[in-house]
């Protein structure tokens, strides 16, 4: 089942990329690695919910709200690589946008972690993980997340029939 399929029979689709706020781009391919700019919880252009977690956001919002941002990841990293050819998710960062005394921001950072160990898989959904409260987030976002993920390296011979294939396209019948 490729990653498309895998969202649809999680009741998802993949959410057109969130246009940036500021002077970055959404995703960076770097190599086999891309590199997602933070995430925030953003549907059809406008953020869901406002606010500190442990205050106006109760954490199991947050949680889900953490969910959302990952799908929005995903998103980006649509926009610089054909989505079949991620090979796993390496590293999660997590800002959680917590009120004084909030301390249980593992939890919120598992939405984006669980959802990405359902779509990718036990082995290549699981990441190493940084999860961190903030005092403030962008425009008041409760969480954001970044990841990265790691790309399928073709094997020569992969390589070689792509180099074939365009090489025979460019011959003409003549």
């Amino acid at each position: 089942m490729n990653i498309k399929e895998q969202l649809a029979a999680l009741g998802l689709t993949l959410p057109t990329a969130a246009a940036p706020v500021a002077a970055y781009v959404p995703a960076v391919k770097s190599g086999n690695l891309i590199f997602t700019a933070g995430q925030l919880p953003m549907v059809d252009g406008k953020l869901v919910q406002e606010g500190k977690v442990g205050g106006e956001v109760m954490a199991e919002d947050a949680k889900e709200l953490a969910q959302i941002c990952a799908l929005n990841a995903l998103a980006a990293i649509s926009l610089v690589a054909d989505f079949d050819q991620v090979e796993r998710v390496v590293r999660v960062g997590g800002f959680v946008n917590c009120a004084p005394g909030f301390t249980a921001i593992p939890g919120v950072v598992n939405g984006a972690s669980e959802f990405l160990i359902k779509v990718f898989g036990e082995v290549n959904g699981k990441h190493v993980r940084t999860a961190v409260g903030a005092a403030e987030l962008p425009l008041n976002a409760p969480v954001e997340i970044e990841l990265v993920v790691q790309l399928k390296i073709l094997s020569f011979n992969q390589r070689e029939a792509g180099t074939l294939i365009l090489q025979s396209s460019a011959i003409s019948p003549d």
